[in-house]
Order: C-alpha cells, then sequence, then structure tokens
C-alpha cells in the first residue's frame, strides 16, 4: 500500500508541472514569434517484485517489474513555424523560414522570432524592453527616416532628395538585419521574453533569409491542443488526489480501528 503513496504523490507533481507548461504556452498564444514548450515524462529505474511466504522468506518468486515513481524528464520546444498575420506596421518584420533575429542586450546577444519592433529614445531599431536589433555588420540599425522601405532580404533603405534646386533623389541604405541559425535547435536554451540563447554554440548567418515586412509570425500554440492537454492533466491531478485521499482513510483505519483489535 505504501507503494501507492509514491506513485499517486508523484503523479501529481508531475501534473501540476506539466499544467504550468500548457498555462505558459496559452498566455503567450498571442506573443509574436513564441514557440510552444511540451514536457515529456518519464519514469524511475524498474524494480522487481517478489512474493515470499509469511514465516518463511526462501524461494521469493518473482511478480513483476515495475516503477514507483514518474517525474518529469525535460521540456522541449517546437520550433515548427507559425502562421503568418499582416499588420502594416513599419516596424514589424516575420521570418519566413529558419533563423532567428539578433538582440544586443545588456547580458549579451540573444536571438528571437519575435520581429515586432520600434525605435528606442536614440532612434535605433530595437526589441521593446529588450535591446537593439542587431544588423548585418554587427552593428545596431539607425532609423533617421521613416519613409524607409525593406526588401525581401531584410535591407532597409530610404530614397532621399540630395539636391533640392534639380530634384536628384538618392537611394541610401540605413542597414540590413542580420539573420543567424544554429546547427542544432535542441541545444538553444530559452529564455524569458521569447528570447533564446545559443547554448555555446556559434550563430550562423543566414545569406538569403526570408524576411516579410509589415508582417508578424503568430506563435505556434494551438488553443484547441492546450485545452485539450489541460483537461486531461487536471483530470489525471484530481483523480491521483482522490484515491491518495482514499489511501489516507484506509492507513487511518487501520492504525486507530483495526489495530486496537
Amino acid at each position: 500500500m505504501y507503494q501507492g503513496f509514491y506513485n499517486l504523490t508523484s503523479g501529481m507533481l508531475t501534473q501540476t508541472r506539466n499544467l504550468n507548461v500548457i498555462s505558459n504556452n496559452m498566455t503567450n498564444i498571442q506573443t509574436p514569434g513564441y514557440k510552444r514548450d511540451k514536457m515529456v515524462s518519464t519514469t524511475f529505474q524498474e524494480e522487481m517484485l517478489y512474493r515470499t511466504g509469511k514465516r518463511y522468506k526462501e524461494d521469493a518468486q518473482p511478480l513483476a517489474s515495475m516503477s514507483k515513481i514518474r517525474t518529469a524528464e525535460r521540456t522541449y520546444v517546437n520550433y515548427e513555424q507559425g502562421s503568418f498575420d499582416l499588420t502594416d506596421g513599419i516596424m514589424d518584420f516575420a521570418l519566413a523560414g529558419e533563423g532567428f533575429f539578433c538582440i544586443d542586450t545588456p547580458d549579451g546577444t540573444y536571438y528571437t522570432r519575435n520581429g515586432s519592433f520600434g525605435v528606442d529614445n536614440e532612434g535605433y531599431l530595437s526589441l521593446n524592453g529588450m535591446g537593439r536589433v542587431q544588423g548585418a555588420d554587427g552593428q545596431p540599425i539607425l532609423i533617421d527616416n521613416e519613409n524607409f522601405v525593406v526588401d525581401g532580404t531584410g535591407n532597409i533603405s530610404v530614397t532621399e532628395v540630395v539636391d533640392a534646386e534639380t530634384g536628384a533623389m538618392e537611394t541610401r541604405s540605413m542597414g540590413t538585419l542580420r539573420v543567424v541559425d544554429f546547427a542544432d535547435h535542441e541545444a538553444l536554451h530559452k529564455e524569458d521574453f521569447g528570447l533564446f540563447s545559443s547554448g555555446g554554440q556559434a550563430a550562423e548567418d543566414v545569406e538569403r533569409p526570408g524576411i516579410l515586412w509589415k508582417y508578424l509570425e503568430k506563435s505556434n500554440v494551438d488553443m484547441v491542443e492546450e485545452m485539450t492537454s489541460m483537461m486531461t492533466s487536471q483530470r489525471a491531478l484530481q483523480s491521483a488526489a482522490q484515491v491518495l485521499k482514499m489511501y489516507d482513510q484506509i492507513l487511518s483505519k487501520a492504525a486507530t480501528e483495526v489495530g486496537r483489535l
């Protein structure tokens, strides 16, 4: 009977952690470029159960092997691309295909699929509250004219009048968005606010990234799937709690009533 406490308690802890993962996914369903998490559970090493006599313990007979405890093994990130949303915002960018934007933060360079950018108080293209967006030359991109256009490779350019008398025009590049990718996405470490750290890997520049201007990549969270997983996990948690309560009542009776006989 005591074995049931291990099974049920570990199951409750595992389901609670799974509910936390699901809740985080649902909270970020509207976060551009968010990649959903999924928890994988496992069991501890299996043990062999034996049957012995009440008085004589020799010649124990093997019954079956089983594991007493279930636990969360790891949480992995699903990097599947989300759909695109046309926003018409001049500071919005989406990546069609592999790759990440580079963000210079006080803690170093981080990477993200969230292209909902803006400009900071000095006019540099930035991810709100996180840091400045890195250009292909490794430097931040200064947006000094908002009448710019962006091509499919992320080059930000503006056409300006260079001679007022003749009306001569000239196209000037303000910078090119840097897009990088990594050999092993599983080695990336997911940080807060949709950012990723490299996990010690070297970032490789994507030569011809597919950048969509005035679009945002939606999160790849499927609300129906998350709701289904949440209900399944909640029912498993409630069932384990109810059975655990029954175990407690049986042991209480065994100690207070049966023990007096």
